[in-house]
């Protein structure tokens, strides 16, 4: 691999991630020891968005797979394709990011199969190699390279977890949504809005959040209340916006929907 090729893995610009307590430190740590990191916590809490702005700081490529059920382990590590000449070997993500030593982040990881996960371990242990099997390789990983993966605990279950085994090879990051001054902050900063009127969107965010295991499965995430002050910007009214995206997508019970709307009307 050349140059151009790590290059077009690197984050130009500064995504824009406020701080909220002392991750930023914990996974600096981490990564000058190289060690696995697992980020937990609720969807759009902006756990994706931590991973690309540690990256940029670090000044190292990120290469993201989002992983999924019908995802195998040749998505991951690679496979022999059929072209005009024969075969030839095509890396997959964690291979290239373990040969060009990028951070390779599997975002919600419990979504992928146990029997794919599995060939992570070798890269997360004192070995930090990547056995590629059907090509009788054995890839030692570039010095600079991290494995990080993430996940929703509330959505685990019997069937969708990791294994003790591959949780106890990651030292681990607990994220929640903000706190509201700082989610206030996020809104204002991403999106343009009044700081008045983020805060009324955090307002309704946070009543949402409260239903949680009372009727929703998962509670409003700063992704969706940026989704809301987006539309606002664009002109559309207030209410409709916190309907279209804080309360329509999350839910189709028509109770909740109506708790909802009239917290959202008493807010606007």
């Amino acid at each position: 691999m050349n140059d151009t090729s790590i290059e077009q893995y690197k984050i130009r610009k500064e995504p824009y991630y406020q701080s909220q307590h002392q991750e930023v430190a914990f996974y600096e740590a981490a990564y000058q020891a190289r060690l696995p990191v697992m980020i937990k916590g609720p969807t759009g809490c902006g756990k994706s968005r931590f991973i690309e702005y540690m990256a940029w700081k670090l000044g190292k490529p990120l290469i993201t797979v989002a992983c999924n059920e019908d995802m195998t382990a040749s998505d991951l590590v690679g496979r022999y394709l059929l072209d005009a000449g024969g075969t030839r070997w095509l890396d997959g993500p964690l291979t290239v990011a373990a040969r060009l030593g990028a951070i390779c982040y599997l975002d919600e990881i419990v979504e992928a199969r146990q029997d794919t996960t599995v060939v992570i371990h070798p890269l997360t242990d004192h070995r930090r190699t990547l056995p590629l099997d059907k090509k009788g390789e054995l890839i030692d990983a570039h010095a600079d390279f991290q494995l990080v993966i993430s996940y929703n605990p509330g959505y685990q279950s019997l069937m969708k977890d990791l294994k003790q085994s591959t949780k106890q090879r990651f030292v681990a990051l607990n994220f929640d949504y903000a706190d509201v001054d700082v989610e206030t902050g996020i809104l204002a900063r991403e999106t343009g809005i009044d700081a008045g009127i983020a805060a009324k969107l955090v307002q309704i965010g946070g009543a949402a959040r409260n239903l949680k295991g009372h009727g929703l499965d998962e509670g409003v995430s700063t992704r969706l209340l940026v989704y809301a002050a987006t539309l606002m910007q664009k002109g559309i009214a207030a209410q409709s916006a916190c309907r279209m995206a804080l309360v329509d997508p999350i839910t189709d019970d028509g109770d909740i929907r109506g708790t909802l709307y009239h917290a959202i009307d008493s807010v606007f």
